[in-house]
């Protein structure tokens, strides 16, 4: 290996992490180009998060469909896992940052993740269309191959708590007249809806879009990939837990489990039973 000299070795060590997406020198910050000082008070929230997963400013059509995804899957409820966590590790003393990355860090493919499968299935509705030029058709196949390789539930659609998720109807609606303005062109809320109606044929009650569902609609429409619809999903439900551990903290309360003592849990070990006299003989350390 040849010797490098001083000048080669610093090229290296800057090259060694490379960006797009931020530049810091000396009294400047620029975001994708951007100089931050001309972005604030002139760009929102939700467009520098647009901006910093995109390269590019959205449109005010674009960025208000992604606000309503955001604020959508704030929050719901303490029975949530993510929140319900968030609430526990407040009490147990820790700081707000640890509540919130301990909530964070259950969102997995099970709490957090359906929207982004549920992206994967519309992409790969999407690709099958591309193939067969029949939207029920191109379904059909998708679906049946999950069914194929074991897998009978379809991410985004049903819910445990609501017949029909008041948020799905809203967000739809705001989908539907943004296609019809141009701003996105609706062929996943197509999708979305051919999904709906074929795992609900034959079935006595329909199957309905849930908010990961309607949410991965629109993710999809304004071009995220799977893993960015994850993380926005991430982004808006860390808003509800900085607010459940906040107000966590605010109330008090001290090594709070997930039940009071008075409810208690289920034991269904075995029955109390004492220790063989014999014991010591076993070669068990007394």
């Amino acid at each position: 290996m040849s010797e490098q000299s001083a000048e080669e070795l610093v090229d290296e060590a800057r090259r060694w992490w490379q960006t797009d997406i931020i530049d810091v020198q000396p009294g400047e910050i620029a975001l994708r180009g951007y100089p931050i000082e001309e972005l604030l008070g002139r760009v929102g929230f939700v467009e520098t998060i647009w901006l910093m997963l995109r390269g590019e400013l959205p449109s005010a059509a674009e960025a208000r469909l992604l606000e309503a995804a955001l604020v959508a899957s704030v929050d719901h409820g303490p029975q949530a896992p993510s929140i319900a966590i968030a609430r526990m590790a407040t009490t147990c003393g820790v700081p707000i940052n640890a509540a919130m990355a301990s909530a964070i860090n259950v969102l997995g493919d099970v709490h957090g993740g359906p929207g982004q499968q549920c992206m994967e299935v519309y992409l790969e509705i999407d690709d099958e269309l591309e193939r067969t030029g029949d939207l029920d058709e191109a379904t059909r196949r998708v679906l049946q191959r999950r069914r194929e390789a074991g897998v009978a539930y379809v991410p985004g659609f049903g819910h445990r708590f609501h017949p029909l998720d008041p948020r799905t109807p809203r967000l739809l609606s705001l989908v539907d007249a943004a296609a019809a303005a141009g701003t996105v062109d609706g062929r996943f809320a197509a999708i979305g809806r051919a999904v709906e109606d074929a795992i609900s044929a034959g079935r006595a009650k329909r199957i309905p879009m849930n908010v990961d569902g309607v949410t991965a609609v629109i993710y999809c429409e304004l071009g995220l990939t799977p893993e960015l619809g994850r993380g926005v999903f991430i982004l808006a439900r860390s808003v509800g837990i900085l607010a459940h551990a906040a107000e966590q903290l605010a109330q008090g309360g001290r090594i709070k489990g997930p039940l009071p003592k008075s409810i208690g849990y289920t034991y269904t070990g075995p029955a109390r039973r004492s220790v063989p006299l014999d014991l010591d003989e076993r070669g068990t350390p007394s």
